[in-house]
């Protein structure tokens, strides 16, 4: 399996302006990303920018970017403009979408979204974790893996939502927003317009589980940060500090 892993990034987050570049003990947080990327093993790592502030960062830092349109609404879209410029041939079989405000990400788990992808009839893989915080449970900002157990550690999904669900008693799982495509999969996903479900939650996979696309969820035991706000940006700094990266 010949296996890329596409960051996108964009300048114009309306929360954190600038985020991709924003300083993270020495280095812009797209670079730590990459970084994590790389570590993984899996294959080509590169970020899928909107802009040639961003391409020049991650250059400098030795990882390698590809400037994308600014007009993609979507990672999704970025992504797979990248993936025609950079394998046009189409020699690339697996694409790895890896969101670009994830500097903390363990490399163990951006190998383990690859793990659903061992079933043939699985088009798209992405993680969830079980939520222990009782007030997530109830955050519609934590997004929920609806999803019937098929594997040790993996979800089929069933829907994903910003509400408290299943019903019941038992685990909910958070979802964490890396996916791995089949290739094939990628190229259909970008061209379905957006669906109802996806419009009325706000989440984009919607899409593909409305268009009758197979999405598994690999269990994995840890969120990553997201960088979304300036405190979650203190929170990724005093993280990578102590660690030392």
């Amino acid at each position: 399996m010949t296996i890329a892993i596409l960051i996108p990034a964009r300048m114009g987050s309306t929360r954190l302006p600038g985020k991709p570049l924003a300083d993270i003990a020495g280095r812009p947080m797209i670079a730590h990303v990459a970084a994590r990327a790389a570590e993984s093993g899996l294959g080509r790592v590169v970020v899928a920018a909107d802009s040639e502030e961003i391409c020049s960062s991650v250059r400098a830092h030795g990882h390698e970017a590809v400037l994308t349109g600014g007009h993609h609404e979507s990672g999704s879209d970025r992504i797979f403009e990248a993936l025609r410029t950079l394998d046009p041939a189409g020699a690339v079989e697996t694409v790895i979408n890896l969101q670009g405000d994830l500097p903390t990400i363990d490399p163990a788990h951006v190998a383990a979204v690859l793990e659903p992808l061992r079933r043939a009839d699985v088009d798209i893989a992405t993680l969830g974790v079980e939520i222990a915080a009782e007030d997530e449970k109830t955050n519609p900002n934590v997004v929920k893996i609806v999803g019937s157990p098929v594997a040790p550690a993996t979800l089929r999904a069933l829907y994903f939502t910003r509400a408290t669900a299943p019903w019941g008693t038992g685990p909910l799982y958070h979802h964490v927003g890396i996916y791995a495509y089949r290739r094939a999969a990628l190229e259909r996903f970008v061209a379905l317009a957006p669906s109802p479900l996806e419009r009325r939650e706000k989440l984009e996979q919607l899409r593909a589980l409305e268009a009758g696309m197979r999405i598994d969820a690999r269990i994995v035991d840890a969120v990553p940060l997201g960088v979304d706000t300036p405190a979650d940006l203190e929170r990724a700094r005093a993280t990578l500090t102590t660690r030392g990266n």
